[in-house]
């Protein structure tokens, strides 16, 4: 598409600037296409397209996708969503994800469930290795421990950070104490809410009336 849509031809694949590609040119590369895969030239591969928070598109996004859908050369369509029961953007209709009914309906989904201890610490092993970070079994279980209690993604985030105080302290694995020297002076979000109803009063704008943070508090009860 984009050879046949600048005047540069081949080139223009090296220049980094695609421009537009006109629905003409769109229309004669499909039926060129086509035409191969009749006469066996040609073998359509679909790619792989993957939408995280999909809750996050709007209807007419979501109207695109389902036409899309219905092309011979579309791609495997992946969505990933932690919405429960929420309104679809863009309507006053509630949803399953999100996501329009009729196009749920075209949808296989897949179940997830929360990680156990040993698979969160088998990530976090993993992560250490990866941003190569030494650290201890004691550390490693306190760092496991917090990713169950708060988010996996919260006590992945304190492994570059316990990194950087060992290093100043010129150790060579990152031990309990500097764990827990980050996990005290960067909040998870539990902890982020205490603190805000603690101190609101010190706050120069707070838009919840007393209604909302009793219902607030009652729900996390």
């Amino acid at each position: 598409d984009v050879i046949n849509s600048r005047s540069q031809g081949f080139l223009a694949l090296f220049s980094g600037d695609t421009g537009e590609i006109k629905s003409e040119v769109r229309e004669q590369i499909n039926d060129k296409v086509a035409e191969w895969r009749e006469e066996g030239k040609a073998e359509i591969v679909p790619g792989v397209l993957f939408i995280d928070e999909v809750h996050m598109l709007d209807i007419e996004c979501f109207s695109f996708l389902n036409r899309a859908l219905e092309s011979d050369m579309a791609p495997i369509l992946i969505m990933a969503t932690n919405r429960g029961i929420t309104k679809i953007r863009g309507t006053n209709q509630q949803s399953p994800h999100g996501i329009p009914i009729d196009l749920l309906d075209r949808l296989l989904i897949i179940t997830t469930k929360p990680y156990e201890l040993d698979e969160i610490k088998q990530i976090l092993k993993i992560r250490c290795e990866e941003e190569d970070v030494e650290i201890s079994d004691d550390a490693l279980n306190v760092l496991t421990k917090i990713g169950k209690e708060t988010s996996l993604r919260y006590s992945i985030q304190l492994i570059t950070l316990s990194s950087i105080i060992s290093r100043n302290r010129k150790a060579r694995e990152v031990t309990v104490d500097d764990i827990k020297r980050v996990y005290e002076v960067f909040l998870d979000e539990a902890r982020s809410s205490d603190n805000l109803r603690e101190y609101e009063q010190y706050f120069m704008f707070n838009d919840l009336t007393s209604e909302q943070q009793g219902t607030n508090s009652a729900m996390e009860t």
